[in-house]
């Protein structure tokens, strides 16, 4: 799944497209490498995201295309 597909489904971010913005300003990392809005999530990659002064870690647990409100907390877990 792409990468921003995966925040905005994930509800780690709220839309897709402020998703890819962050993507392109490299404020969003996978395993510690800068990725672009296009970049395949697995499970088990590590996911770092930059929100101004705050930082969020957060492992893939989960890759589904569509998920429930109450299950898209389930696709990761916070570091």
């Amino acid at each position: 799944m792409r990468l921003d597909k995966y925040l905005k489904v994930s509800r780690l971010i709220k839309r897709r497209t402020v998703a890819n913005e962050a993507c392109d300003g490299g404020r969003i990392k996978i395993n510690d490498k800068v990725a672009k809005a296009g970049a395949k999530v697995s499970v088990g990659d590590i996911i770092e995201i930059q929100f101004g002064n705050k930082a969020v870690k957060v492992e893939v647990l989960i890759v589904k295309e569509t998920v429930k409100k109450d299950e898209a907390k389930d696709m990761f877990k916070y570091l």
